[in-house]
């Protein structure tokens, strides 16, 4: 890539990325805890979140924020500001006001009031009267067997009541249908769910398009719900793990196939690099560290530092996947990390931080007089369980306690997800079209009988769907909030917004040049989002404390 005019830095980390780094795997561990009653509509997305009227507001690139945006495409020749929506077509307030949708709905995308669905075609009269024999009494649908003996009526109606549920089921696409299979379970209709259960059976598979893929997988979460085996069902499905040497290979294909993990590395290196560009010895922790990968690059960039490397301290947190991917302890990452410090001349030093980040103490990471501290959150804090489900609420017990080390910046990137506290409904809707788009765009890197790819998505993805639709309370670990709910759990923390410099946005749209141009890249509230098409999936932001000085400063 030609040098920019200006600073050369976002160019020097982007090409640290893209050097081929040999004997280092470069992979990251997968994305993977308030009260029902405050549950609101989030159908104005993108707004500011406020914890104390509980109002809670959720962006997709559909319903963005009427606010000035700065708004990308792959293209970096593309930089525009709006107060329209970034990334979606160009539509008036009245459309937008037609995309509101009911109670349930926490997605961001346009649903209809029955099933999630968009009303054309009749599609809105098939739903309804696909609820409307789902409610019906058995009894009210055919009275012409009244004389039967024996149970004979009872088996009648009921092969009528089937009969008539497959036909309407047959007129319906394989979301529509997905999302009334959700509704009988969550009605706990047993017989109906059955029914649809058996309809969906027959139109999904591992092998085909995005959405049947998706819908495998999501009609095994509903099985196992229904069945109420959920925790079973996601512990079975964690014991049937692949080999060490396997489940590393499919998080390779996922890095490397998609954008979204280099995404989480590239911008919380170039966060950290400018808010340590004056600092002679630094001290990273990082609470979800997996195979180290991130900080190779930063290694390689610190050695070029005009005037000299600083000294490099990393604390890795560990979690049971990476543990499990790498085969073995966090020493491993250490030992790497100490050899390519030592091959760039950086002075290093690791620490064994090997718990997870809800046993994390203040005495677990060493935190050292005179090291200028960096934090960072890398698709973690959606992990630990919230004042939903534990009194201990390990996620701003955590925020708290990395406010007490007074770092001088923190890295945030999250998943744009709404999954939290959500009913069920309205959180089988979110999981439905957020991992739609992401199967989509894993889609499009390779043919649909590829078996990396497959085995990719069934052990690094699926799983994660299984745990939202099957499990409840502690079981349930995939606890995602929208940017607006971690901008305001932060700032409640004792932390500030840090705006993010122009190196972040144009490093990402460099990076974003190797893959699909359907994915977007867009600036708001101070966070960086990143999306596939119309629907944002990830987020990154940083944050410091109120004394500390802007980035770049």
């Amino acid at each position: 890539m030609q040098a920019s005019q200006g600073p050369q830095r976002p160019c020097s980390v982007h090409k640290l990325y893209n050097q081929p780094m040999q004997q280092v795997q470069q992979y990251y561990t997968p994305c993977h805890a308030s009260d029902n009653s405050n549950y609101n509509d989030g159908s104005n997305s993108g707004t500011e979140v406020s914890l104390k009227t509980q109002n809670e507001k959720f962006f997709t690139m559909d319903s963005f924020p009427a606010t000035d945006c700065a708004i990308y495409d792959a293209d970096p020749s593309v930089s525009v500001s709006s107060n329209r929506s970034p990334f979606s077509p160009q539509c008036s307030q009245s459309n937008m006001f037609e995309k509101r949708h009911s109670y349930e709905n926490t997605s961001g995308s346009p649903v209809s009031l029955c099933s999630g669905v968009d009303d054309s075609n009749g599609k809105k009269h098939e739903l309804w009267d696909l609820n409307n024999k789902l409610l019906r009494p058995e009894s009210d649908i055919d009275d012409s067997c009244s004389c039967s003996l024996n149970g004979v009526v009872s088996k009648h109606l009921s092969l009528t009541r089937r009969n008539q549920v497959l036909d309407v089921a047959s007129r319906l696409d394989l979301k529509e249908l997905l999302v009334a299979c959700a509704e009988a379970v969550d009605e706990a209709d047993t017989s109906t769910a059955e029914v649809l259960m058996d309809a969906l059976e027959k139109r999904v598979s591992v092998y085909g398009k995005p959405m049947q893929r998706l819908s495998a997988y999501m009609l095994e979460g509903l099985r196992a719900r229904l069945l109420s085996s959920g925790s079973n069902i996601y512990k079975k499905l964690k014991c049937n793990e692949p080999t060490s040497s396997e489940l590393l290979s499919y998080m390779q294909v996922l890095y490397h196939i998609t954008p979204y993990f280099k995404f989480a590395y590239m911008s919380a290196n170039v966060v950290i690099s400018e808010a340590m560009k004056n600092e002679n010895r630094i001290h990273i922790i990082d609470f979800q560290i997996a195979q180290g990968s991130q900080w190779m690059f930063l290694i390689h960039y610190l050695a070029r530092r005009p005037g000299g490397p600083p000294f490099l301290r990393i604390t890795g947190v560990d979690d049971s996947q990476s543990a499990h991917a790498r085969g073995g302890g966090l020493q491993l990452v250490g030992e790497r990390l100490a050899s390519i410090a030592k091959s760039c001349g950086v002075p290093f030093e690791f620490h064994n931080a090997a718990l997870s980040g809800c046993m994390v103490k203040l005495e677990n990471l060493r935190v050292r007089h005179g090291e200028s501290l960096a934090v960072n959150f890398p698709y973690m804090l959606h992990h630990m369980p919230d004042e939903s489900v534990s009194t201990m609420n390990h996620r701003d017990r955590l925020l708290r306690l990395v406010k007490s080390l007074s770092p001088k910046i923190v890295a945030l990137v999250e998943q744009e997800m709404n999954t939290n506290t959500a009913p069920f409904l309205p959180r089988f809707r979110e999981t439905l079209d957020y991992h739609k788009a992401m199967f989509e765009s894993v889609d499009v890197t390779r043919p649909r009988n590829d078996m990396q790819r497959i085995r990719s998505e069934e052990h690094c993805i699926a799983r994660d769907v299984v745990n939202l639709i099957a499990c409840e309370g502690a079981d349930r670990v995939e606890r995602h909030e929208v940017f607006g709910k971690w901008r305001s759990r932060l700032l409640m923390a004792g932390f500030t917004p840090c705006p993010l410099s122009p190196s972040v946005a144009e490093t990402i749209k460099v990076m974003l040049k190797e893959y699909s141009s359907n994915y977007k890249l867009a600036e708001s509230q101070g966070a960086l989002y990143i999306g596939w098409n119309n629907r944002a999936l990830a987020t990154s932001s940083a944050w410091q404390l109120p004394h500390s000085l802007p980035l770049g400063s």
